[in-house]
C-alpha cells in the first residue's frame, strides 16, 4: 500500500478542527491512484471505474477504459479533483479565515444564507466527503476478509457493500442499476493490492497490513467530517 502511505493525513486533533491545507494536500495525492493516474498500469482501469463509479460528474458521457468496458456514469456532482480545486479555491481566497474546514462550512452559512449548504465548498466537501466514504468502507472490507467464498478474488462483495453504506441512498433507480452492473469489471483483489504496491510482488498480509494502516490515520478524521455536518445541519439527502 506504498501509495497509500506516501502522503500521510494529520492525525485528528483532540478538539476535531481539521487544517484545511494539510486535508487538502493528503487527499489530493488520491487521485493519482483513483483516477487517470494509472495510465500505464493494467490494472488502472478497473480501479479507476471504482472511482468513477462514485464521484463522476453527471454531465459527463461515459467513457470506456482499456478493458472496453463502459464506465458508469457518476451520480456525484464533481469528481474528487474538482471538489479538492473548489475547496482550495476557497481556503486561498483567505487561508486565516478558512484555516479548518469548520472556518469553511460556518463562514459560508453566514455569507450564502437560504442557498447554504447547496453551494460553494461546503457542497464540494459533501460529495467528497461521500467518495472518501465509499473507498475506506471498500478498503475496510477488503482488509476485514470480506469475500464471496466461492469466488475469493474478486472484490464485487466488498464494493457493493462500500456503495451500500456510502452512495446508494444519494441514488435514484436508474443510477442504483447502473453501478450493480459495473462491478462485473472490477479487478480481481491480488491486482488490486498489487496496483497499490506500485506493481511489486508483495505478500497479500503485508499489503492488507498497509491497508489497516491508512484506515486506521483516515477513517477518524471523515468521520469527524461527518459530525461536523451532523452537528450544523449541512448533509442534504437529496438523490442525483
Amino acid at each position: 500500500m506504498a501509495l497509500l502511505l506516501e502522503h500521510e493525513f494529520k492525525p485528528l486533533p483532540a478538539d476535531k478542527q481539521i487544517e484545511t491545507l494539510p486535508f487538502l494536500e493528503a487527499v489530493a495525492h488520491l487521485p493519482p491512484f483513483f483516477g487517470p493516474g494509472l495510465h500505464h498500469d493494467p490494472v488502472k482501469p478497473a480501479v479507476q471505474l471504482l472511482w468513477e463509479a462514485s464521484c463522476r460528474p453527471l454531465e459527463h458521457p461515459p467513457s470506456k477504459d482499456c478493458l472496453g468496458t463502459p464506465i458508469v456514469y457518476s451520480p456525484v456532482k464533481a469528481d474528487l479533483t474538482g471538489n479538492i480545486r473548489k475547496i482550495r479555491a476557497v481556503y486561498d481566497s483567505n487561508p486565516a479565515k478558512f484555516k479548518t474546514l469548520q472556518n469553511i462550512l460556518e463562514v459560508e452559512k453566514e455569507l450564502h444564507g437560504s442557498a447554504w449548504p447547496k453551494t460553494g465548498a461546503t457542497l464540494a466537501l459533501m460529495w467528497l466527503k461521500r467518495g472518501l466514504k465509499f473507498i475506506l468502507v471498500l478498503l475496510q472490507s477488503i482488509s476485514d476478509g470480506e469475500r464471496d467464498e466461492e469466488h475469493p478474488n474478486l472484490i464485487r462483495v466488498n464494493a457493493m457493500k462500500a456503495y451500500e453504506i456510502a452512495l446508494k441512498k444519494y441514488h435514484g433507480w436508474m443510477l442504483q442499476k447502473l453501478f450493480t452492473g459495473s462491478v462485473y469489471a472490477l479487478p480481481y483483489k491480488s491486482d488490486l493490492l498489487k496496483a497499490l504496491e506500485k506493481g511489486k510482488e508483495v505478500k497479500e498480509e503485508e499489503s492488507i497490513e498497509k491497508i489497516h494502516q491508512f484506515l486506521t490515520r483516515v477513517t477518524p478524521i471523515l468521520d469527524a467530517i461527518y459530525e461536523m455536518y451532523t452537528k450544523m445541519n449541512a448533509e442534504l439527502s437529496y438523490k442525483a
